[in-house]
């Protein structure tokens, strides 16, 4: 939780507008993500927000089932890093963000890894929220328990503060803002 909220903040503090990465993209990027980590909460929001920004019912869908088929050609890379990334917990191999970087540049890639880096971190509260909230509804998740999703609603206020300072210092001791697997 802590490594995913300041790898997001850090990102945050540096974004800049960067061609290319309209809405329907970002909402793609965001959808393959959610779609890997199975958060109920982010997938209906998302569907929601793509819906709104004109993505297809079936491109949605087909993303969602982890088909990237219908994405735009100029787009699959980013796709197929962002489920990489959400598969690997973040800890992408250097030859997939090397693929990245020359597809896209490095700002743009970077930027790329925001966009996952947000969603990443809309999940890992997201999944305990989802649980909860289907345990209000009667149909408890098994692999989940109520002092988990209750301390995921709550401990994170916390940290905010932290995390961003730490993000900060390391954007000033230039700290990687990646590693990778092996």
């Amino acid at each position: 939780m802590y490594k995913g909220m300041k790898t997001s903040l850090k990102n945050m503090v540096l974004k800049k507008k960067i061609d290319g990465v309209d809405d329907e993209f970002k909402e793609r990027i965001m959808l393959a993500v959610t779609e890997v980590n199975g958060c109920e909460i982010c997938s209906y929001v998302h569907t929601r927000i793509a819906l709104e920004k004109g993505l297809s019912d079936e491109e949605i869908q087909m993303i969602l089932g982890g088909n990237s088929e219908k994405i735009p050609e100029q787009e699959v890379v980013a796709i197929l890093f962002a489920q990489h990334y959400a598969d690997t917990r973040g800890k992408p191999t250097q030859k997939t963000w090397n693929t990245l970087v020359a597809t896209y540049g490095e700002q743009k890639s970077y930027h790329i890894l925001g966009i996952i880096r947000m969603m990443m971190v809309g999940n890992i509260f997201g999944i305990p929220l989802s649980a909860l909230k289907n345990r209000i509804k009667g149909k408890p998740n098994k692999k989940s328990n109520i002092g988990y999703e209750l301390i995921m609603m709550v401990l994170p206020i916390p940290f905010i503060p932290i995390t961003l300072l730490h993000a900060l210092v390391s954007e000033l001791l230039r700290i990687p803002s990646i590693t990778f697997s092996e």
